[in-house]
């Protein structure tokens, strides 16, 4: 009986120290990470909204020179996405700007995420403008508002991309900007370790 209780509490024992383990090791990567992603969340809708209004800008220069109209496929995308009635012409002119700036802002947080984790620079901002063609033709897609990209017309095609790259760098540097602020992100100061091109740096240790 003696022998049994006391195996008992060996057990206990161990679970315990198991259990603190455990909590060590999450909490620490759990806080850094909430920390992230809460800047993340406020900055990226900051650089996203600076992305979209650079963007727009872009677009009505460019609009002056080629004589291109006004698309009202943001609009279109939202009435669907919203079960809203649609609206022709003009009158759906407050909703294309509500989709365009409110699409730019949110995926924004995405492009401060990269920063955060230490994705920055002109290759992070390229990587970015694939996703915010992604996310276009995605939402487009699904509400039958648009078709694949591949079917367009070549100058409507680079056009689009075009601008969404404009929205894609111009967010990143605002993001980029931002994240700086808190110092080097994880991947950044991974590469630090040790300079040069290589695929023999372990992982930064656990906690840093």
């Amino acid at each position: 009986m003696r022998d049994a209780r006391a195996s008992l509490i060996r057990v206990v024992a161990a679970v315990n120290r198991v259990g603190r383990g455990r909590a060590a090791i999450r909490v620490v990567p759990f806080g850094y990470l909430s920390r992230m992603m809460k800047r993340a969340l406020w900055q990226g809708l900051v650089a996203g909204a600076a992305g979209a209004v650079v963007m727009t800008c872009g677009e009505k220069v460019e609009q002056r020179l080629t004589g291109r109209p006004d698309s009202h496929v943001p609009a279109r995308v939202l009435e669907r996405l919203t079960g809203m009635g649609e609206r022709p012409g003009r009158r759906a002119v407050p909703l294309n700007r509500a989709m365009h700036f409110g699409q730019g802002a949110l995926v924004g947080v995405v492009r401060s995420v990269m920063a955060q984790a230490g994705l920055r620079g002109p290759w992070s901002s390229a990587m970015f403008a694939v996703v915010r063609l992604t996310n276009d033709q995605i939402l487009e897609n699904a509400t039958g508002v648009g078709a694949p990209p591949q079917t367009w017309p070549r100058r409507e095609l680079v056009v689009d991309v075009l601008h969404k790259t404009v929205y894609a760098f111009a967010t990143g540097a605002v993001a980029d900007a931002l994240a700086a602020r808190n110092g080097p992100g994880p991947g950044q100061r991974h590469a630090a370790m040790r300079t040069g091109r290589r695929s023999d740096v372990g992982p930064l240790p656990k906690g840093t």
